[in-house]
């Protein structure tokens, strides 16, 4: 992600994409649902729940852990964010309300976190299939190591 990104048209984008999806689904955005998106996609960088807490609690939200993993389970369902398992976190889909494989780019030194591009994920799933005789039925990708803004500054 370049420095000059603009999260608030990420977060516009997002919230639009969740409007959109419970209005398809007969699902409620509410307060709480809704200010954990915006928490979420705040910045690209893996958010843990408990890292919502302090935040929800300050905007005034119930902030014990049962709120925030509600939340965090209902967008996870409507497919607006992913799990990064390897951090136990969370972070925005880039491809919200259709179902993908996911994978990750994650920069150890910036935190920075870039969902791969499904078409290539699910290429790597076709050509391992052919490769192996093996039938691939679920898929999460966690690469890491220096984003480009990093390389360019080390």
């Amino acid at each position: 992600m370049p420095h000059t990104h603009d999260h608030g048209h990420c977060i516009d984008t997002a919230m639009a994409a969740a409007r959109r999806l419970c209005e398809e689904r007969g699902a409620r955005l509410t307060p709480v649902r809704r200010r954990v998106l915006e928490l979420v996609w705040a910045n690209h960088k893996p958010t843990g729940a408990y890292e919502l807490l302090p935040q929800l609690a300050q905007d005034g939200f119930n902030s014990a852990p049962p709120t925030v993993y509600r939340a965090l389970d209902f967008l996870l369902e409507l497919g607006l964010i992913h799990r990064i398992s390897s951090l136990n976190a969370f972070i925005g889909c880039d491809h919200p309300g259709s179902a993908h494989p996911t994978g990750f780019f994650i920069c150890h030194k910036c935190g920075e976190a870039t969902e791969l591009p499904p078409d290539e994920l699910s290429a790597l799933a076709e050509r391992l299939e052919a490769l192996l005789g093996v039938r691939v039925e679920g898929e999460t990708h966690e690469l890491t190591g220096l984003c480009s803004n990093c390389r360019k500054a080390a």
